[in-house]
């Protein structure tokens, strides 16, 4: 899934959530997909930044972080 993909199904379960009462059976299963996807999300932002810093490094071993808001 990419991090797109993922956030657009955490979109869909906390919708889901929102909306009309729903079992906690249900409830659960759709929470905890929710948390893995978080965890996924996470994950690939995590890699990403590293992936930016090591980009922007320096040969001194310093780091330049770009500004990304442009």
């Amino acid at each position: 899934m990419t991090l797109d993909e993922t956030l657009a199904r955490l979109d869909e379960i906390v919708a889901r959530l929102d909306e009309e009462p729903i079992d906690l059976s249900a409830a659960l299963e759709l929470f905890e997909e929710g948390v893995g996807h978080l965890r996924a999300a996470a994950g690939t932002l995590a890699e990403a930044e590293a992936r930016v810093k090591r980009l922007t490094e320096l040969a001194d071993g310093s780091f330049e972080l770009e500004d990304l808001d442009g």
